[in-house]
């Protein structure tokens, strides 16, 4: 009986939390732009962060699928082809020429060509991507776990954050980026996938390298991966907030 009591609380300060959000978020726009209210907002997302870390295990695993559970289709959304000039030319050679840059806050700054990162010690994960617009759907990913990146360039002690650059840009020129804290970087299922069910990743799902973050929603899981950097804060990256969405007002800890 007392685990029954315990889940059913669990479920109740989640399905709250959840609540809430929807509450302000509807019907608010006004009160969005005021400096107070926004304040406000992120004072309750951190709230919301430390409650979910409460309830959930700090190493918590998202629930993996087996073969039979994979959707016969994984959609693409968001960006399916960058028109830059730098990823276009990449592209044409089936990205031979690409290279992930991690640098920032590092002792060892380093470049990984997509067949070095090919032969490093790789995860294959059977995971559910759950999108913000309403879908799911469940993929076999493979990639180099970001803990194995970390461990080769040795961050600073004053880093704090990661932070993924894309090849991405809209039509305003701002180019996505994504970020995540120190706890979810180093989490198993956090890698840096190359594959898609057994197949190099296809350009509209991210190739040649995109971040899988299973404990969050979608939107945080940048595509198109060029450069990663370390970092101390965010509130000097591009809108501040966190990520390209976050800049336009999407939460920055976007767990389920």
């Amino acid at each position: 009986m007392k685990k029954k009591i315990s889940l059913d609380r669990r479920r109740f300060l989640v399905r709250a939390a959840q609540l809430s959000g929807l509450f302000l978020l509807a019907g608010c726009e006004n009160l969005s732009r005021k400096p107070w209210f926004e304040g406000l907002l992120s004072s309750a997302e951190g709230v919301t962060r430390r409650v979910q870390r409460l309830i959930t295990p700090r190493k918590a695993m998202a629930r993996e699928f087996t073969e039979a559970d994979l959707s016969p289709v994984f959609p693409v959304n968001g960006t399916s082809d960058p028109d830059t000039e730098e990823y276009l030319a990449l592209a044409q050679n089936n990205f031979s020429g690409w290279q992930l840059e991690v640098g920032g806050l590092v002792e060892t700054p380093a470049r990984f060509s997509l067949a070095e990162l090919r032969q490093l010690p790789s995860r294959t994960q059977i995971t559910r991507h759950d999108c913000v617009e309403g879908w799911s759907a469940i993929g076999k990913w493979k990639g180099v776990p970001l803990n194995i990146i970390l461990d080769r360039v040795r961050p600073r002690p004053q880093a704090r954050y990661v932070v993924f650059h894309s090849a991405d840009p809209d039509e305003l020129g701002q180019y996505y980026y994504e970020s995540i804290d120190f706890e979810d970087a180093y989490h198993p299922q956090t890698i840096l996938a190359y594959d898609l069910n057994d197949r190099p990743l296809p350009i509209g799902n991210g190739a040649p390298l995109r971040l899988r973050l299973e404990r969050q929603l979608g939107y945080k899981m940048a595509k198109y991966v060029m450069r990663i950097e370390l970092v101390d804060r965010l509130d000097n990256i591009a809108g501040g907030k966190g990520g390209y969405w976050e800049d336009q007002g999407y939460e920055w800890y976007a767990g389920i």
